[in-house]
């Protein structure tokens, strides 16, 4: 039986429904699940981009993660760094760096999303295996 991804990025977001609809739409996340707490905030949500997944939620009053809001940093593989590139910046992702071409044969960029996360994007994918 294949097994998911075993690592899970998580980020806490102050208006986390937001958060949802602008990774939907400049990223190409898809939302699999969305748990609303009683007063409409997020308690949880996943979201699916190829075969990794990552979770979020709403900042929470007392909520440990708080003070990291908007600290996050990942990297996702992407087919076509360009075309997404300019997805991102079509809906407003921030501080985006110019494409480069890596020396070891990636093509990257890199943006903000609205609360400040850093998001990596590159055709660069790591092998479990490593090389060899």
């Amino acid at each position: 039986m294949p097994q998911g991804p075993s690592i899970y990025p998580s980020f806490r977001y102050r208006d986390a429904r937001a958060a949802i609809d602008f990774l939907r739409d400049a990223f190409g996340f898809e939302p699999v699940v969305v748990y609303e707490n009683d007063d409409g905030t997020i308690a949880h949500a996943e979201l699916r981009y190829g075969n990794g997944m990552i979770m979020l939620g709403s900042q929470r009053e007392g909520d440990a993660y708080a003070e990291h809001v908007g600290n996050g940093w990942v990297y996702v593989v992407v087919d076509d760094a360009d075309a997404h590139r300019a997805r991102a910046l079509e809906h407003g992702a921030k501080d985006a760096s110019e494409l480069i071409d890596t020396d070891y044969g990636s093509r990257d960029y890199s943006v903000r999303d609205p609360e400040g996360n850093h998001w990596n994007f590159g055709t660069y994918r790591p092998s479990l295996e490593g090389e060899g």
